[in-house]
């Protein structure tokens, strides 16, 4: 049976994108999709999240992405300053099902947040994982600060009866300092979820098959890898 599972975050620019990767990467030996509804920032002809998480993972991968606004914004704001159609959650859960009969697991990466509107009635990426009924794997900083936004985020999914698969710190320092060293024990408890991997602060910039030879070091082995809490 296939599997679904929603990859978000706490924000933006915290490293969903090479966590989705280190997924991926790890899943190697199943089919892969990586699902990325709303691509903002970007023009045409450039490489999305969906594609970079494709060349860092590895050919087993397949980048879909639904749609794409020039501008770096949230997804509805974007689309309605480009005088686009919003993607919808519903339009997100069937492109997800449809990837799901074809591949063994399909990761589905959201646009910032948890409750970034997809468009104008309010639709997130929380409905979307509603509407497929699938876990979320939250991506979190490793750093001050995080604590607390990790908390709402769980909070939020609590709140809508969605399921936290658990946390993966998604750019982990070389040199942690007090603040990442005490939120490696405490993220899981104001998570109410594992912490199930930390990838290494600049893996996004390592050649492709370096990062998919090291990605299951990074991710605990409830998502395939070999990674435990030091």
């Amino acid at each position: 049976m296939s599997t679904i599972l929603v990859v978000s975050g706490t924000g933006t620019e915290i490293g969903k994108t090479v966590v989705t990767a280190a997924v991926a990467a790890t899943a190697r030996g199943r089919g892969v999709a990586v699902l990325k509804p709303a691509q903002t920032g970007l023009g045409p002809g450039e490489p999305g999240d969906a594609a970079e998480a494709a060349r860092l993972a590895g050919s087993h991968v397949t980048a879909v992405e639904l749609a794409r606004f020039p501008e770096p914004l949230a997804p509805a704001t974007a689309a309605r300053r480009a005088g686009l159609a919003p993607v919808r959650p519903y339009e997100v859960a069937e492109a997800a099902e449809k990837l799901a009969t074809e591949h063994d697991l399909v990761l589905v990466e959201g646009a910032g947040g948890l409750l970034v509107r997809f468009d104008d009635e309010g639709g997130t990426l929380a409905d979307a994982a509603r509407l497929l009924s699938a876990p979320v794997l939250l991506v979190a900083p490793a750093g001050l600060g995080t604590l607390n936004a990790t908390a709402l985020t769980a909070e939020a999914l609590r709140n809508r009866g969605l399921s936290c698969r658990g946390v993966v710190i998604g750019s982990m320092p070389a040199e942690p300092d007090l603040a990442s060293r005490c939120n490696i024990e405490d993220l899981p408890v104001v998570a109410g979820a594992p912490l199930l991997g930390a990838v290494p602060a600049g893996a996004g910039s390592l050649p492709g098959a370096v990062f998919a030879a090291r990605a299951p070091g990074w991710l605990a082995p409830e998502l395939g890898g070999t990674w435990a809490t030091r």
